[in-house]
């Protein structure tokens, strides 16, 4: 079987004061975008177990890939005859970027195995599993446009934007997230208030680039460009060349901006990267299927 697990980017993310149990509340628009990486699942017998290998030999292929944590969970929930698999991932979507690219192949593999073995797990008990194997897991399975709180596992789906296009800036830079959030917490940050007051979503989704990029926060880009100042540099540099708001996806490094058109996002595209020297893509944003 083979199965494409997409990336997504925040386009709109507020963070609220970390909680007594370690995990900070957020509100968070998500949208799957046009870059992809590529699972192969293979079936195999029992006594096989699972196994994964990867095309980058820089990630790991035990448990520490959330891949391979993901079908062991599963497997865990089966019946001991359950069979085996082999699983292969070509990795497109960069490391640390704020793409989800690891959240999502782990709830890739958990569609693709509940359909290769059968399983017959709904949706909400494949949320179930994704939620303990990481925050941004969940919203895999559900779509690629949703509102997401808590931690990111409470997912409610809504309507994809009116705008389809993005520019997805990928500089070299890897961001941890636990260091985001630390410097988060250290510069006192967090907003709870905003978590509960949500935008007028079916407006938002209504709006072109134009009126829809000013609306959008990303609460940790203060902390993300503390920690690197050169990546706070690269975002005003693109702003100026191209005359429109450029925002951070998740806790970074990847940029972005939208477009309505393609040949606008891929001229765009075309201009940062030639002025820049840095990787951009054109890409789509909520992609059918």
């Amino acid at each position: 079987m083979q199965i494409a697990a997409p990336a997504k980017i925040n386009l709109h993310l507020r963070v609220g004061r970390r909680r007594a149990d370690g995990f900070h509340p957020l509100l968070s628009w998500m949208v799957g975008i046009g870059l992809f990486d590529n699972l192969s699942l293979t079936k195999k017998p029992a006594e096989s177990g699972v196994t994964l290998t990867c095309d980058d030999p820089s990630l790991p292929c035990d448990e520490r890939n959330l891949a391979m944590r993901a079908a062991l969970e599963l497997r865990r929930r089966l019946p001991a005859d359950c069979p085996g698999v082999s699983i292969h991932l070509e990795k497109r979507i960069p490391a640390g970027g704020g793409l989800g690219g690891g959240s999502s192949d782990a709830a890739t593999t958990l569609l693709g195995l509940n359909q290769l073995w059968n399983a017959k797990l709904t949706i909400e008990q494949l949320s179930e599993i994704a939620g303990k194997l990481g925050s941004d897991v969940p919203f895999f399975l559900f779509g690629s446009s949703s509102v997401c709180k808590g931690r990111g596992e409470a997912v409610r789906p809504i309507g994809v934007p009116a705008s389809k296009w993005v520019t997805l800036v990928l500089p070299p830079i890897g961001m941890p997230t636990g260091d985001v959030y630390s410097r988060f917490d250290s510069m006192n940050l967090g907003n709870d208030q905003a978590i509960e007051q949500e935008p007028d979503w079916k407006h938002w989704l209504t709006l072109g680039s134009t009126a829809l990029l000013p609306l959008f926060v990303n609460d940790l880009e203060v902390p993300a460009f503390s920690l690197r100042p050169d990546l706070a540099d690269l975002r005003s540099s693109i702003e100026k060349t191209l005359s429109r708001p450029v925002r951070m996806s998740g806790s970074g490094s990847s940029l972005f901006t939208l477009f309505d058109e393609q040949l606008d996002a891929t001229a765009a595209a075309q201009v940062v990267s030639d002025r820049h020297g840095v990787r951009t893509l054109a890409v789509e944003l909520a992609p059918a299927g």
